[in-house]
């Protein structure tokens, strides 16, 4: 199933295209012969400031938009920097999706987090589960803001008929990851850890809590691939009308975090120990995703974790420069 010919020389943006995210499904876009993108810099784009997003959606009146862009990061940043944390996401997402629907924007795709559902909720979780009870605090004002951002899209598409929909992928990974240790995810910071650990020769590594949460992993090309299928396949209106706000994106398979940990030391062939401090929160137990509902659609993911994380760690090999 593919409609890639109606959508092939669409004026296509992705907001955030600098990004892991963002770069990868441009270059998947690349890949499958997309050549109308938007992706000169704007240096005096600040998509927190509306009039600026209104020139920009004035100026160049793309046809479909990808929101790829916002402020992320892991535990430690989002519990830190969380009045920024819910007031540029919720600037960014509601300047795009607005000026989008004014422009007359063809298709919009909000991309989400899997932090949006609730801290205890059922697993796996399914869409429905949405605002059913509370959230984690340590993320809970970027839930907040990625929570509007659905909203935002399922209710210009109620008023309007805007063809505007949301997806929540789980935990990301792969090329152009942050991998600065107080901002970044789970993932990339054990990458960077144990790397710098393996070159500095010391004995331990120490990891926050318990050890014992889940989480799933999806290697963010999967990621860009489901991006084009949807955008090539699915409308609003095929989810809305059938009480759907938005789609699951994920692998359907978690692992806690200690999993993680050993499984990203032997990749990167650190031979000390791993201990925890347990004085440090573990977030949310688990975090796995229903995602029956995208593979009904016809598409599932294809990378196995070990497999991207060795991808992941000869990327941060090559790119980055971590001194011992």
């Amino acid at each position: 199933m593919t409609n890639q010919s109606k959508y092939l020389n669409k004026k296509i943006y992705i907001a955030g295209h600098t990004g892991m995210v963002g770069s990868a499904i441009t270059d998947e876009l690349k890949k499958r012969g997309y050549q109308n993108l938007v992706l000169k810099n704007y240096p005096g784009l600040d998509l927190i400031r509306q009039e600026q997003v209104e020139k920009f959606f004035e100026s160049e009146k793309p046809e479909i938009v990808i929101v790829a862009a916002a402020k992320v990061g892991g535990i430690l940043a989002n519990n830190t920097y969380r009045a920024e944390f819910i007031y540029d996401n919720l600037m960014i997402e509601a300047n795009i999706i607005h000026h989008a629907h004014k422009s007359g924007v063809e298709k919009l795709i909000f991309l989400g987090s899997s932090c949006i559902y609730p801290k205890l909720a059922q697993q796996p979780l399914k869409e429905e589960y949405l605002l059913s009870d509370y959230l984690e605090f340590t993320n809970e004002p970027y839930a907040i803001a990625k929570i509007a951002g659905i909203k935002l899209c399922e209710n210009y598409f109620r008023q309007y008929c805007s063809n505007f929909y949301s997806v929540m992928p789980t935990n990301l990974y792969g090329p152009n990851d942050n991998f600065d240790l107080q901002t970044s995810h789970v993932l990339p910071a054990f990458i960077r850890k144990f790397y710098e650990a393996k070159v500095k020769n010391e004995n331990e590594v120490v990891i926050w809590g318990t050890g014992k949460p889940l989480r799933e992993f999806l290697y963010v090309e999967d990621l860009a691939d489901a991006i084009l299928f949807l955008m090539e396949n699915i409308n609003a209106e095929d989810l809305y009308e059938k009480g759907i706000t938005h789609l699951n994106i994920g692998t359907g398979k978690d692992i806690s975090i200690d999993g993680l940990a050993n499984m990203i030391l032997e990749i990167v062939g650190y031979k000390g120990s791993i201990n925890h401090d347990m004085s440090k929160p573990d977030g949310t137990p688990r975090k796995l995703l229903d995602v029956s509902r995208i593979n009904s659609l016809g598409w599932k993911y294809k990378t196995e974790l070990r497999d991207g994380i060795v991808e992941t760690y000869n990327w941060f090999l090559k790119n980055l420069k971590v001194r011992s």
